[in-house]
């Protein structure tokens, strides 16, 4: 796929949703850190139902770890690894509190060092809480990057580096966004629903569907 191409396709993509958020639900940087490790092989759908009831008990690293594992995992043991990540959140809660006075960093380092902070929690919570530009690859992205041809790799590292180096930098900063998005609900993992692409002619996926 050449420049122009993704520039199209990234045009197109703000044209139709100029302003796209996660639709994972928090209100605070600590809230968008646990619903984002919580996320982990699981829906957003299945995040919001828990941390819904949870966060109106515990939004901040104090009330979270008084909860301890055992009272955490009463809100979580819907989600999927339950038991570890309620282990990690807690974990994390207390290095917030004894290494960073309570609040989330703003670099990766310090956020990978976190129980149960992955490289790509790391890019969701820069991008998405301090607008910083960084691409989370997550097996909708990995899909559509190399499905249409965008940016193409053999794993979520490799998608990463060629989005950075291909996306249009005035697109780059909402890309992920754009393109989780488009791969949860067009561009679908068992039947891309072609036919309503608005990027259909650009793609170069060759079994295109009539849907």
């Amino acid at each position: 796929m050449n420049k122009h191409t993704r520039a199209e396709m990234f045009r197109r993509l703000q044209a139709e949703n100029p302003a796209p958020v996660t639709e994972l639900e928090y209100s605070s940087t600590f809230e968008l850190l646990i619903a984002v490790i919580l996320s982990a092989q699981a829906t957003d759908v299945s995040v919001n139902k828990a941390t819904r009831p949870l966060f109106k008990v515990a939004n901040t690293p104090e009330t979270m770890q008084a909860l301890g594992v055992d009272g955490l995992k009463q809100y979580i043991r819907t989600i999927g690894l339950f038991n570890t990540k309620a282990e990690n959140i807690i974990n994390t809660c207390a290095a917030l509190i004894s290494l960073h006075h309570g609040e989330v960093p703003d670099e990766r380092a310090a956020l990978e060092a976190l129980p149960g902070v992955g490289r790509k929690t790391a890019n969701v919570v820069l991008n998405t809480a301090f607008r910083q530009i960084a691409m989370a690859v997550d097996t909708h992205i990995f899909r559509v990057s190399n499905r249409t041809g965008l940016a193409p790799g053999k794993n979520v590292l490799e998608v990463e580096k060629n989005l950075l180096k291909h996306v249009p930098k005035d697109y780059l900063l909402d890309a992920h966004h754009w393109l989780i998005l488009h791969g949860r609900y067009v561009c679908t993992a068992r039947k891309p629903r072609c036919g309503s692409c608005l990027m259909e002619d650009l793609c170069e996926f060759k079994n295109k569907t009539e849907d």
